[in-house]
């Protein structure tokens, strides 16, 4: 049998803590050199629109690091690495329209948490006023959500957590959804928690049933540029304010979607690719 290219690392708390660690790491570094560039040019990089791209970039390049210098190339002797593989054109007609379905689910949970109250009015409020800063810059919103997080956040929760997880011996389904919930978890609100967690589960799926992560990373760009162009022009993340239709038809569309695309996906197709 031919030997894997790919190394059959493990993930385990210690793992979580590198990636943790990296992660902040990486971030005071950039962190560091707008103090020295404050210093030296007097200017705070932070009120440019590009620094938290470079931020969020540099994060994420420093956990990914650690996890492969200190995780993986100990323990397989092999560095880091993951199928990108394409697929043929049938798969894309299956995944897309099972993503457009959960994506159309999620936007009707999410819009059944409070946006009022003593406590979610004020979170509310910080969190749409976050979210404005970081949609100042068209440009840059695109490349961070659209290009980078894709890229990063896959490697990360799809490549390297539920992989590990899965190489550990956990069942898929249970890795799957452990990643999702961290997926979920990290984006630090209730609203984005609910649409993170099922779209990370169909990504997820879409990586254990395919093996490339290129097929992951796509839909996750996908999903956050229908984010964007809404965002942009329509000032509302919500497909049913978009199409001033109701959310319950929105839900029911989503449901017919995803359960249609999910059975022909998961059921139906046999084409199983292999990592080697």
């Amino acid at each position: 049998m031919e030997k894997s290219r790919y190394p059959k690392f493990t993930f385990t708390w210690l793992g979580g803590l590198v990636l943790f660690v990296g992660l902040i790491a990486g971030t005071m570094l950039v962190s560091f050199f707008n103090v020295f560039w404050m210093f030296v040019f007097k200017e705070d990089l932070q009120q440019k629109d590009w620094f938290f791209m470079l931020a969020n970039a540099a994060g994420f390049l420093a956990a990914i690091a650690a996890f492969d210098f200190l995780i993986v190339r100990p323990s397989t002797k092999m560095k880091l690495n993951f199928n990108f593989s394409p697929t043929n054109f049938y798969t894309y007609l299956l995944i897309f329209p099972m993503m457009l379905g959960m994506m159309f689910i999620g936007e009707f949970i999410t819009s059944q948490i409070p946006t009022t109250g003593p406590f979610f009015g004020k979170y509310y409020e910080f969190f749409t006023d976050l979210m404005n800063q970081m949609t100042n810059n068209p440009v840059v919103m695109v490349i961070t959500a659209v290009v980078m997080a894709p890229i990063f956040e896959e490697i990360i929760f799809r490549g390297i957590i539920q992989k590990g997880l899965i190489n550990k011996g956990v069942k898929p389904l249970k890795a799957i959804f452990f990643a999702s919930v961290v997926f979920g978890l990290v984006h630090g609100n209730p609203w984005q928690f609910v649409g993170a967690v099922l779209l990370g589960t169909v990504l997820g799926l879409v990586y254990y049933k395919t093996k490339s992560l290129l097929l992951p990373m796509l839909l996750h760009g996908f999903n956050n540029l229908c984010s964007s162009i809404l965002i942009f022009y329509a000032k509302t993340e919500s497909f049913a304010d978009s199409f001033k239709v109701s959310e319950y038809i929105i839900l029911a569309i989503g449901i017919l979607l995803f359960s249609s695309f999910y059975y022909l996906f998961m059921k139906k197709y046999k084409v199983h690719y292999s990592e080697i």
